[in-house]
């Protein structure tokens, strides 16, 4: 049997080459009693493909099971998978088969495998080696000769790495691994799947078929489509009971895809926040580097007149420097302070407020200058390179 006989067999609608390549490998591994898993996203039509190879298989006239391992609660699904014996529990008022022993000699489909327990993952290890397990509750071994496929919709090397799921057990079920693309990869058959659902729903609810317009079929066929084909069904059934008018625009389309309606918006909320966070950063940084830059200078400026004296430097610029009341205070928040020793600067760990040794300083100068031209303010000011008015202002400032 060939790709579109079982398509036609099973009513896939599709034909990308992706889902033909999954189908394909399908086809070639029914025959064997080779475990299979089948990995893809949610929605993808995972479940149909266990079917295709129970009935392509010698098992077709045996029992076929689809378990869902992800809606039994974890108490009870050994017991569903494996049977118990009377009284093995509260409320196991008689003995009960499980689904390997009715499917013995048939196949039984596993859906999400990966909620499956440990302590049930190590009892399907055992069935998939040697062919046997144990009911809850009894010490007697039961054979069985059952073929596994399983699915899942979540990353099991992901689980294996997190503790969640069994190595030996994935590299035993993934004998034949099978991958079901998403709807996203199969953008050439989102428009047949849509006339197959809208044809269905018009015969079921006694109306006329939905008809796409080019630009409605250019939006349908771009949507990311995160719910796959379940997601694609429910939307036709929407429109198809809903919209009246049958032709469908793309403005009446638009309406129905989720992304159309700004679910996206806290993503670009979280970006601004962001770029405001590192902006105000980066002003803070540019803050506290211009202030080390301010504390440099005036260092360096201490450490010219050491080195040079009064009279071989600019004075009215060195004064007015160190007397910048903005950087005196800014610089007085700084841990760091100047100690002299053998005319070198050298940092130290103590905390000591410049401003008062500039003031300091900056007296001595003003004294000096007056006692070297005898108390004549003129001559003193054009020493210090200030003013005869700034000069009496700063007397009177600092009462000399």
């Amino acid at each position: 049997m060939d790709v579109q006989q079982i398509k036609q067999r099973f009513g896939i609608i599709g034909n990308s080459n992706k889902l033909n390549r999954a189908l394909e490998i399908a086809i070639q591994v029914a025959p064997t009693d080779m475990s299979v898993l089948i990995s893809g996203e949610s929605g993808t039509g995972k479940e149909t493909f266990p079917k295709i190879i129970h009935h392509l298989s010698s098992r077709k006239h045996g029992q076929y099971i689809a378990v869902n391992c992800g809606a039994i609660p974890e108490g009870t699904i050994d017991s569903e998978l494996f049977g118990h014996e009377k009284g093995a529990f509260t409320g196991a008022h008689e003995s009960r088969k499980g689904y390997f022993e009715f499917a013995d000699n048939g196949t039984i489909f596993l859906d999400e495998i990966g909620e499956l327990p440990i302590s049930s993952q190590v009892r399907l290890l055992r069935v998939l080696e040697l062919g046997e397990f144990i009911k809850v509750g009894s010490s007697k071994v039961i054979k069985t000769n059952v073929r596994v496929v399983a699915a899942t919709n979540v990353d099991i090397v992901d689980a294996v790495k997190k503790g969640k799921f069994r190595e030996d057990l994935y590299y035993r079920l993934n004998t034949v691994p099978i991958l079901v693309p998403p709807l996203r990869k199969r953008p050439e058959d989102i428009h047949l799947l849509f006339r197959k659902f809208a044809y269905d729903y018009a015969e079921r609810y006694q109306m006329p078929t939905l008809q796409l317009s080019e630009e409605a079929v250019r939006i349908l066929t771009n949507y990311p489509w995160p719910g796959n084909i379940r997601q694609l069904k429910n939307i036709t059934e929407q429109i198809s009971v809903i919209e009246k008018n049958k032709q469908i625009t793309a403005e009446t389309i638009q309406k129905y895809l989720p992304i159309y309606h700004g679910e996206k918006l806290p993503a670009l909320y979280k970006s601004i926040d962001e770029k405001t966070f590192a902006s105000e950063r980066e002003i803070l940084y540019k803050l506290l580097f211009d202030m080390k830059k301010d504390m440099n200078d005036l260092k360096g400026l201490v450490h010219e007149i050491i080195e040079n004296g009064v009279d071989n430097i600019d004075a009215e610029h060195s004064v007015n420097k160190l007397l910048d009341k903005n950087t005196i205070e800014a610089q007085s928040n700084i841990p760091q302070t100047i100690e002299i020793k053998n005319n070198n600067i050298e940092d130290t760990e103590e905390f000591v407020e410049e401003s008062l040794s500039l003031v300091d300083k900056e007296i001595e100068l003003i004294k000096k200058a007056l006692d070297k031209h005898k108390g004549k303010r003129k001559n003193a000011a054009d020493e210090l390179g200030i003013s005869e008015r700034t000069l009496y202002r700063k007397i009177k400032e600092y009462d000399i």
